[in-house]
């Protein structure tokens, strides 16, 4: 009867060690019959998968707690909303930059800076809260974490909404540091939630979770650049939004009716998915009783905190080495398309072009375009023949790749002054598009493969430690964007 055997690699790497398993059969002396098997078991494809512990029973033990995770749309659809609360201060406040461009045209260090000035205070504030809670794990709340995030937003995108109507006859200096507030507390509350929530989706032990997270920061990206452009296009264009006297050309600013509309959907939304989120902690609760066969009226919290032990960051650093830098390097290149947006105008700008190719609504346009191809490629991760997460080190080539994409946003019509590529479907469709669905695609990437690489107790802290690396990402980024506000 056939043999079966199990060939096991053995490594002082951090590196997965993989299984294979064949059959072959005792051996006679039919020496073309045994070739023959030699060369189909060869040929056959072979499928590896990580072991985090290094044993054929831990591996077992893993497949067990995947098959026993069982899927639920609810709690999908629940964490894709929680992705979508979590970048939506983010992205509302890059897409109203025409507004904020009304509000700071008296002074033109305002008007030049803003932008750069927003991403480093808001990638700053969100490295260092990260920093603080990743250290934080032993006693962690998570989901208290998230509670806190979206309380906080809430607040604070009610006092923007109440900004558009109360605060018109303040100077540009005192609305930008206002503004600078607002981004400061949105950046502290996005710290406590993505820290929370990937750590959080991790005891799910579903991947497709982290995939809907991710899939709702990408919604989250298209949704205010449509409210954006939609606010501009629906009020009629007046005579004051046309050429000044000495021949230069007036932005007309958002009307503050349709300002505080915009302003007030991310209210909205912030307190919807603070209401799902106390149902899925409900539910989580209900589930971990059964499962567990002990009461848990106290909350979830308890569970959360009991027999958690505090991972060195080096440790998960070790084991997820390429990961975390492909994470880093995404992001870090990621953030020069905000700087680029907002100073590439269409090649079509005229008096005579439609109001979409206008600044104030081009410039949402191409974020659209931008964030559009980032939702897209947070999606692609869903086909599985196009999943990279057994793959890190493929990862972390193609994130060195995308640095590619800088150049091309030099071909475009920065500030008016020409193209060399005089085509909108080119800085549109190839620049924008592209650059959204390498970003999309590779961080789901990196942020799924986390929990595949360590170990069952160490998912958690993996969630935390991701997001930590891509904040860091982001915060570099936004330092580095200071160069490119001044080119």
């Amino acid at each position: 009867m056939p043999v079966s055997f199990i060939t096991r690699t053995s490594s002082t790497e951090t590196d997965p060690i993989y299984t294979y398993t064949s059959e072959v059969e005792p051996y006679n002396a039919n020496t073309d019959s045994n070739m023959e098997r030699v060369r189909q078991l060869w040929q056959q494809e072979q499928d590896y998968e990580p072991i985090e512990g290094g044993s054929v029973e831990e591996e077992q033990q893993r497949q067990e707690l995947r098959e026993s995770s069982s899927f639920s749309w609810a709690e999908y659809s629940i964490f894709l909303l929680l992705g979508v609360a979590m970048l939506w201060a983010w992205n509302m406040l890059l897409a109203a930059g025409p507004y904020f461009q009304s509000r700071f045209a008296s002074s033109d260090r305002l008007l030049d800076n803003f932008q750069a000035s927003e991403l480093a205070v808001s990638s700053i504030t969100n490295l260092g809260s990260m920093l603080v809670l990743t250290n934080m794990q032993a006693r962690a709340s998570y989901p208290r974490r998230i509670v806190m995030s979206l309380l906080i937003n809430l607040v604070a995108f009610a006092l923007l909404a109440l900004s558009t109507w109360f605060a018109l006859g303040v100077s540009a200096n005192a609305y930008f540091a206002f503004l600078i507030f607002i981004v400061f507390v949105t950046s502290l509350a996005a710290g406590l939630c993505q820290n929370g929530v990937f750590a959080f989706v991790s005891g799910f032990g579903q991947p497709r979770y982290t995939q809907a997270i991710m899939t709702g920061q990408g919604v989250a990206g298209v949704l205010p650049c449509i409210a954006q452009i939609l606010s501009v296009l629906s009020v009629a264009k007046s005579p004051s939004d046309e050429k000044s006297p000495d021949g230069s050309d007036t932005s007309p600013a958002v009307p503050g009716t349709a300002a505080f509309a915009y302003f007030l959907t991310a209210t909205v939304i912030c307190a919807s998915t603070l209401l799902a989120f106390f149902f899925l902690v409900r539910q989580h609760n209900t589930k971990k009783a059964v499962t567990a066969h002990e009461d848990l009226a106290s909350s979830v919290d308890s569970i959360e905190q009991r027999n958690r032990k505090s991972v060195p960051l080096a440790v998960l650093f070790r084991k997820l080495r390429w990961l975390a830098a492909a994470v880093f390097l995404t992001f870090t290149v990621t953030m020069m398309f905000p700087i680029y947006t907002q100073r590439i105008l269409s090649v079509r700008q005229s008096d005579t072009s439609s109001r979409l190719f206008q600044a104030p609504s081009f410039i949402p346009l191409a974020f659209l375009f931008w964030n559009a191809g980032d939702l897209l490629g947070r999606l692609l991760p869903a086909v599985p023949s196009l999943s990279l997460i057994h793959r890190p080190k493929l990862i972390f080539v193609l994130s060195i790749a995308r640095v590619g994409f800088i150049p091309l946003y030099h071909l475009c019509n920065i500030r008016g002054q020409g193209a060399v590529v005089k085509s909108d479907l080119f800085y549109l469709a190839v620049v924008q598009l592209l650059f959204g669905i390498t970003n999309g695609y590779l961080g789901s990437m990196c942020m799924m493969g986390a929990a595949e690489w360590v170990d069952p107790e160490e998912r958690e802290a993996s969630g935390g430690f991701m997001g930590l690396c891509l904040v860091a990402g982001l915060a570099f980024g936004s330092l580095i964007s200071f160069f490119a506000a001044k080119a």
